[in-house]
């Protein structure tokens, strides 16, 4: 009897814990995005019903076409690139004992500049009489407008990478730290070399971080658009005119009819990526 009481004792304390949050996420967070999925199904105007209007009309919408394609294709290339050249120096930085400190502390300044900083970087590097074109002028090299033409798509994926490397490196080493160093002495007594030890011991057991790195950088893809925004404006070139320039753009048009009906795609889209990942990881 006393173990039962003391059980849905504990089971409340629980319920009393989570309570705050769970009311601040509710009001702040569910009850504002429900008022959105509303209004993507009226008129701006009259608010009266409108079914389907305004979801056809962002499908037509080449704009939204552009900015959807340019979103999928940076996510496509990115999320690879990060996590293949993360592992990389993670597995780096795990075996290096001299300078290990000092390179976890380098990868981690880039996280720690202000995006107003990375902007003024980005353009003393890649404006048109920037750093780079300088340099090149040395090897006869005509000047070029790296940020509108289809350059521009590099540099944002180099922004993206080099903001979040060391974010994805420090999880890396702490999915590595978890693994025992007796099963590597113990591989290696059996003759397995370090490549064999890297996919046989090493990558079975990160896919359980590797879940939770991909999910994470998918969605740290999202706040590239600060970047690009800053760099080039409201209308960049074809190639970086990403969602949320979309969303802005509608934002000051006060179209919040189509606003609300892309938002709710994008919400779609991105839960329907994260459960398929998790369902994945979970049949691994």
């Amino acid at each position: 009897m006393i173990r039962g009481v003391s059980g849905r004792r504990r089971q409340w304390e629980g319920v009393f814990f989570i309570l705050p949050s769970l009311a601040g996420v509710t009001a702040f967070i569910l009850v504002p995005f429900l008022d959105v999925v509303r209004r993507s199904f009226t008129e701006v105007m009259s608010g009266k019903f409108a079914g389907l209007k305004n979801y056809r009309t962002i499908f037509s919408n080449s704009a939204f076409l552009q900015a959807a394609g340019n979103t999928i294709r940076f996510t496509v290339v990115c999320i690879p690139l990060l996590l293949l050249i993360s592992l990389a120096a993670a597995v780096m930085l795990k075996r290096q004992k001299r300078f290990g400190s000092f390179l976890k502390s380098m990868y981690l300044m880039p996280m720690a500049i202000p995006v107003a900083s990375v902007v003024l970087l980005w353009r003393l590097l890649f404006a048109r009489s920037g750093m780079l074109n300088g340099l090149l002028s040395v090897f006869g090299v005509g000047a070029i407008d790296w940020m509108n033409l289809d350059y521009a798509f590099g540099v944002l994926v180099f922004s993206y990478i080099w903001k979040n490397l060391g974010y994805d490196v420090i999880l890396w080493l702490a999915g590595l730290s978890g693994i025992p160093e007796s099963i590597y002495e113990a591989a290696r007594v059996d003759g397995a070399g370090e490549w064999r030890c890297f996919v046989s011991i090493t990558m079975p057991n990160l896919l359980s971080s590797l879940y939770t790195i991909a999910v994470l950088s998918f969605l740290n893809s999202f706040k590239v658009f600060r970047e690009a925004y800053l760099v080039a404006g409201d209308y960049p070139h074809g190639s970086i005119y990403m969602m949320q320039h979309v969303f802005n753009n509608w934002f000051r048009e006060l179209s919040i009819d189509k606003m609300s009906a892309g938002a709710v795609v994008n919400a779609a889209v991105i839960l329907a990526l994260v459960l398929l990942l998790q369902r994945a990881w979970e049949k691994e």
